[in-house]
């Protein structure tokens, strides 16, 4: 069997001698090398041509960010970040998300975690995914000619809406269903293309919006900042208690799962810590779940990009109660195809659609 050949670019020697070893560990990798910066990683990775690379999110001379740029534009490949949760650290890696890399890992505690062995399962297993994701889409930036302004974003948005509602006969249902949420769940790839389908959304849409992007504490407010500063809705890391309001998504705090539920005429949210579902926390089974409760409100249920079968089983129990229309991401743009491919398999969605056409399908349902 073919080795996955690995480059780790880290600025500290004995983060590299750690990482080195925990990946020499599993037989189906092999380190071809380290590099110090951003820099020499450049020159290394045209040097010995490797299938997946880890990267330090902080280094000097050229740190992270700067170096998916350059590696992106030129010669895309799979990528694992390695990121410290503190404030500036989750902003960067929810930005290397956006600028391509597949996958990222939160170092236990800090830039030089002596503790590091404690995720030493989920870096191999990163890796070794990540040499099996789809390359075609890692180059291509979803922030690219985002820096128009909120108000011009939405004049164009309300008119795209128009255009979806006129040319497929939905003039007459667009805002005359006052019940209704758009729920997604999403994982390994999914910070870019939530990117893509929230940024397609006009700010007056007729319903509330419900995320869950598996991902740790401590980077999902950063994710929930970055595209509310992107897109027309209001964007936010969900709190307990918060009221559903139309024009609003609210993504599930990492280590929480997020539920709706009545309160007098109002929806609210509950988070919890009960046990992860399939190895997550937050589910996206469990908010789909939560909502299948719900049943005089329609649903439009979208899976994307993610490894795994997660939403599937969520989404058999919307399906038994109330109307609900399935999306999936296709083939063709998922990162990984796992959660969509197990849901379609299932027999449970409606329609299949690349990421650029995700929001265009939301809004005929809405």
């Amino acid at each position: 069997m073919k080795k996955i050949r690995v480059l780790i670019i880290d600025d500290s020697a004995f983060m590299r001698k750690l990482i080195a070893d925990f990946l020499s560990e599993d037989s189906s990798l092999i380190v071809v090398g380290t590099a110090r910066n951003g820099e020499d990683g450049l020159i290394k990775i045209k040097e010995l041509k490797p299938d997946v690379v880890t990267m330090d999110v902080e280094m000097p001379v050229l740190n992270g960010l700067e170096t998916l740029k350059v590696l992106m534009s030129s010669q895309p490949m799979p990528v694992v970040m390695l990121s410290s949760t503190t404030k500036d650290g989750a902003e960067n890696t929810i930005a290397a998300m956006e600028y391509g890399a597949v996958d990222f890992i939160e170092k236990p505690s800090g830039s030089i975690s002596l503790d590091l062995h404690k995720i030493k399962a989920d870096l191999i297993e990163k890796v070794v995914l990540a040499s099996k994701v789809n390359i075609n889409h890692l180059g291509k930036s979803s922030s690219d000619g985002k820096n128009n302004t909120k108000v011009e974003r939405n004049y164009s948005k309300i008119e795209l809406n128009e255009s979806i509602v006129l040319s497929n006969g939905y003039a007459s249902s667009t805002g005359s269903q006052s019940k209704q949420i758009v729920c997604i769940g999403t994982s390994t790839g999914g910070p870019r293309a939530l990117q893509k389908v929230l940024t397609a959304i006009p700010g007056n849409i007729k319903a509330p919006v419900l995320i869950v992007q598996h991902m740790p504490p401590g980077f999902t407010k950063s994710l929930a900042s970055r595209l509310n500063g992107l897109s027309d809705m209001t964007v936010k890391e969900a709190e307990e208690g918060d009221i559903l309001e139309n024009g609003t998504a609210y993504i599930a705090p990492g280590g929480f799962h997020l539920k709706a539920g009545r309160k007098g005429q109002d929806l609210i949210l509950h988070l919890d810590e009960s046990p992860p579902k399939n190895g997550h926390r937050p589910s996206v089974d469990v908010m789909f779940d939560s909502l299948s409760r719900l049943k005089e409100y329609r649903k439009i249920a979208v899976i994307m990009t993610g490894m795994g079968s997660d939403g599937r089983e969520g989404l058999a129990a919307i399906k038994k109660n109330g109307e609900v229309k399935a999306i999936a991401e296709s083939k063709e743009t998922s990162i990984v195809f796992g959660m969509p491919r197990a849901a379609i398999e299932a027999g449970l969605i409606d329609e299949i659609q690349n990421v650029e056409r995700i929001a265009e399908s939301i809004l005929k349902f809405v």
